[in-house]
């Protein structure tokens, strides 16, 4: 997709004395580098996910297999259905025998019919059905679990693309200050009241920024090009959040809470039950092996024949026929199917599937601690970043603080330009940071839903509501 002009691209023309005076230059560069974005609307999340349940492959690919176990129970719903087949059939015989009696015969037969077959007790197959059910609901599980992947990868994409656009802008805005301390410093120099060094030092921090805002631009490509790529469409804008920012309180806050809902709403921990229902019911099929099947069959068939030949009467031979007719015939009949010997198969099958049905049951034990430890886990890297979100707000107004008190000892002589630099590199920092974590917090909020098996659709809405208008 198309980008902006990079900042490199653009230094030629703004760096030309005859266009700018130098003490205007950094101001007219950060203002050039944001011109390319002034026209572009801003995209709400609820309409990019709209946009991604209906272009991403991975959750359209669950959605279908969703579908599929539905057609794939009917087929094994069918076991228990009865069958019905119409046959037809045309035969014509011809017989050569000059010894016999009758040297030559012939005879065409036509028959029709149809036949019904009906299971009447199966156990096997009435397991079968039971899996397959259940099936769907593994499905149903799968599906949710896409459904919640995709918010969150959504999500992170969305908040990743403004954690990029805030570092771009932060590292424009220091090596805008940057350069006004080094116009400062080459004026001290130029007068004689400061060294040399400071401004090779304010020179060497000026071009490390432009390197670093060349970097934060291929970020920032970067993460809009993955965000473009999940939504299906081009150019996407994220809208920042709400100012001020307002990032909800946990709720519950009490890890146990969120651990007890993991442990009634996760769609993983319900596919591992679901897993075990599905290894008891391949043992009771196991154990159908030895039980009897009962089936009852009924058909009615239609034939028509036509017998002819010649047949040896006192040394004379007779033409005979052709004769023709109709014929019906009908038959009902009810089977039983009694297992006595298979050789120990089914015994032995019997002890496999326990031996699988305990592994199943291994399995939803390992389910359940792993969402425990996850849910927990998730919890407590909420709890932290949003202390780090207190943190870093008193660090911000500290580092204004300290900042605007060594500028103000740099104009009395009692603080050198590096220390300007300092202050200001620790002040843009936390700004920096301090937007991370706020992106981070919102971000982790939806992955603690999800580890609890509690994201929804709706959540979406929830984050929407702290995106700016």
């Amino acid at each position: 997709m198309p980008h902006a002009p990079s900042t490199l691209s653009r230094l030629p023309g703004l760096m030309s004395a005859a266009v700018l005076p130098a003490a205007l230059l950094p101001a007219a560069l950060f203002l050039a580098t944001l011109l390319p974005a002034a026209g572009a609307q801003a995209q709400s999340l609820q309409s990019l996910y709209d946009a991604a349940r209906d272009y991403d492959a991975i959750y359209k690919s669950a959605r279908l297999q969703a579908d599929s176990t539905l057609y794939r129970a009917e087929q094994t719903r069918a076991l228990m259905r009865p069958t019905i087949n119409a046959t037809a059939s045309t035969a014509r015989s011809t017989s050569e025998t000059p010894y016999s009696s009758t040297p030559n015969t012939f005879s065409t037969t036509v028959a029709t019919g149809v036949t019904a077959q009906a299971p009447l007790f199966n156990r096997a197959n009435q397991k079968t059905i039971a899996q397959a059910e259940r099936g769907i609901e593994v499905a149903n599980a799968q599906l949710l679990v896409a459904e919640q992947d995709l918010i969150v990868r959504l999500a992170q994409a969305y908040f990743d693309v403004l954690t990029s656009a805030d570092a771009l802008e932060t590292t424009r805005t220091a090596k805008k200050a940057i350069a006004e301390q080094l116009a400062s410093a080459k004026r001290n120099f130029e007068v004689g009241t400061q060294t040399i060094t400071d401004t090779r030092e304010a020179q060497a921090r000026f071009d490390l920024s432009v390197a670093q805002e060349l970097a934060a631009e291929n970020d920032l490509n970067v993460k809009r090009l993955a965000l473009d790529q999940l939504v299906g469409q081009k150019g996407v804008q994220p809208k920042p959040l709400a100012v001020p920012v307002v990032i909800p309180a946990l709720a519950p806050t009490d890890v146990e809470q969120w651990v007890t809902q993991a442990e009634a709403a996760s769609p993983s921990l319900r596919q591992a039950r679901l897993a075990l229902d599905v290894a008891r019911l391949e043992t009771e099929k196991a154990r159908a092996g030895s039980l009897p099947t009962i089936t009852a069959s009924g058909g009615l068939t239609e034939t028509y024949a036509k017998i002819g030949g010649n047949v040896s009467l006192s040394g004379r031979v007779v033409a005979f026929g052709p004769n023709s007719g109709n014929g019906l015939a009908a038959n009902v009949a009810v089977q039983l199917s009694m297992p006595l010997f298979s050789g120990g198969s089914v015994q032995n099958r019997i002890k496999e599937t326990l031996s699988l049905e305990d592994k199943a049951q291994s399995d939803l034990e390992s389910a359940r601690r792993g969402v425990a430890t996850g849910t927990r886990t998730a919890f407590f890297g909420v709890q932290s970043l949003q202390g780090q979100v207190l943190a870093l707000q008193a660090a911000e107004s500290s580092s204004k603080l300290a900042l605007e008190a060594t500028q103000l000892g740099y104009k009395v002589g009692v603080r050198v330009n590096l220390d300007v630099l300092n202050s200001q590199t620790q002040l843009y920092q936390a700004q920096r940071d301090l937007a991370k974590a706020r992106y981070d917090t919102v971000v982790n909020g939806l992955k603690l839903r999800q580890a609890a098996g509690v994201l929804q659709p709706a959540d979406v809405g929830a984050v929407e509501a702290l995106l700016a208008k």
